[in-house]
Formats: structure tokens, sequence, C-alpha cells
């Protein structure tokens, strides 16, 4: 029996896991633990596909199992707490009960992105439209910004169920848009082929270290960008 192909498997077995937890702390508005679980999640999500090419047993069956825990963690988890949040922005007003619900269509723009990347034979050292990771990451950082912003400005945005609707919509829309975005997957080890991954770290770094919460949504930000600068100065297109 060949246990090294079992590994990456059970390693996507425990990025769902944590999503599961993430949807437990978030059905009682608990936040921080959430966030905490997705980003577990997510840095098993980068580790199963490392292992599987350090062990060379990458499958079909992997990718699809990868796309499912996917789903959860970085599908489901930011959709629902985009539900609670314009929850309580309406106040249990009995004219807007359902709008809430839009919340999901961030689960529905990852879904519709995690199965086109399983068919885009474009998206194999770099990705097309944002990773659902980075947009989980992203949305997750909201409740967080809102709770210890000392921002009156921040604070007035993510409590405006219309912008939190917005953000839900621009959310679905990047997730699947043809916008070529660089890989963090560092597969030569040299500083030339790294430039933009090793900027984008040191950057992020910095941004966390000093912003905090607010950080987390500027590295998102700045991902995006970076990537775009990239594109101009390569002439990539998607």
């Amino acid at each position: 029996m060949n246990i090294k192909k079992h590994i990456p498997n059970l390693i996507t077995l425990i990025n769902l896991f944590c999503g599961c937890i993430a949807l437990v702390f978030t059905c009682d508005n608990n936040f921080e633990m959430a966030f905490f679980f997705v980003c577990l999640g997510i840095f098993f999500d980068f580790f199963d596909g490392f292992f599987a090419r350090l062990f060379n047993v990458s499958s079909p069956l992997g990718l699809q199992l990868d796309s499912l825990a996917d789903m959860v963690t970085s599908g489901v988890v930011p959709g629902f707490v985009m539900f609670k949040m314009v929850s309580n922005c309406v106040n249990s007003d009995p004219s807007l009960i359902y709008l809430p619900f839009f919340g999901f269509i961030i689960t529905l723009g990852s879904c519709y992105r995690l199965a086109n990347f399983n068919i885009d034979t474009r998206q194999t050292d770099s990705f097309i439209g944002l990773p659902t990771p980075a947009n989980a990451i992203f949305i997750l950082s909201l409740p967080l910004i809102l709770k210890n912003s000392d921002s009156i400005i921040l604070l007035e945005l993510l409590t405006n169920y219309w912008i939190l609707l917005m953000i839900s919509i621009v959310s679905a829309y990047i997730l699947n848009a043809e916008i070529p975005l660089f890989a963090l997957k560092i597969k030569k080890f040299n500083l030339k082929d790294n430039a933009f991954q090793l900027i984008f770290l040191l950057i992020s770094l910095l941004l966390l270290v000093f912003l905090k919460f607010e950080g987390v949504a500027l590295v998102i930000f700045f991902y995006v960008i970076l990537s775009v600068i990239m594109n101009l100065i390569t002439g990539k297109k998607a």
C-alpha cells in the first residue's frame, strides 16, 4: 500500500474540516475564530498540492476533492459571513427580511469559479480571476475590521447593507473576471523568476504588521493591482 498517495487527500480533508468548524463559529457570530479556521484551511489547501507534487501522486480524484473542500472553506463560509453581516445591519426589519440571502452571491460566484478552474487549461501556472481563498480572506476580514477599527468612515460603510451587497456582487464578478493574476507557488528558486511574489510577500507583511485587519483587505487589493502591473510589464493577457 502506497501511503504517500493518500497524504495530499488527507490534507485536503483537513482543509474541509477547518471549513466546517468555521461555519459553526460563524453561526455564533464568532468571526475571529471563523477567520482563524478559514486561514488554517487555506494553509492546508496550499500544502496538499505541494505534497502531491513532491510525492508525484497528483490525480483527478485529488483535483476534484480539492475543489469540493475549497467550496466549503472558501465558498460557503464567506457567503455565510456576508449573510450574517447583512442580517446584523437590517435589524430584523420585516421589509428587508430576505435581503441577507443575497450575501450568498459570493458562494455562487465561488462555485462557478471552482468548477471553471478544473476545466480551464490556462490556469496551470497562474490564475484567471481572483482565487477563492484570497476572496474568502478578504470577506472574512470585513467583520473583524468592523469590530476593531476606529475609522468612522469604515464603520459606516461596513454597516450599510447596500454597500455589503455591492461588495458581494463585485466579489462574485472578480472571482470570474478575465484578469490574469500571478500565483504564489515558487517553482524555481531564483530571484528573477520570483520577483513579483517576493515583493508581494514583503509588502503584505508590512501591511499586516502595521494595519492588522485593515491590512488583510489591503493585501488582497494589492495582489490584484500588482498582478495588473505585472501583466502590463510582461504583456500578458487572459
